[in-house]
């Protein structure tokens, strides 16, 4: 898996454990595509910010991963077959 699939799966897991600003930051950075410039600007705050707290998230991702490992969890639910078993145990840790 690529670091960048990664990350945005790690987020899809723990961004409740985020501040609204740094979901905000997560999102225009990975899922518009915004360069730390763009988001600076529209943001008001500078680029050096930008990388900065991008920098936090990945490593506050990582760090909630190394302790919880949902993402192991979720990786052995994806390869159970059963469907209506698969689903109750997504729904569990949701």
């Amino acid at each position: 898996m690529l670091e960048r699939e990664r990350i945005i799966r790690l987020y899809d897991i723990y961004k409740n454990l985020l501040t609204s600003k740094q979901q905000e930051y997560f999102e225009y950075y990975y899922f518009e595509d915004l360069s730390f410039t763009e988001i600076g600007e529209n943001l008001g705050v500078s680029k050096s910010l930008v990388g900065k707290t991008i920098n936090n998230i990945n490593s506050k991702l990582n760090e909630y991963e190394a302790k919880l490992k949902f993402l192991k969890v979720y990786d052995e639910i994806d390869k159970i077959k059963d469907a209506k078993i698969k689903s109750n145990l997504q729904n569990i840790i949701k």
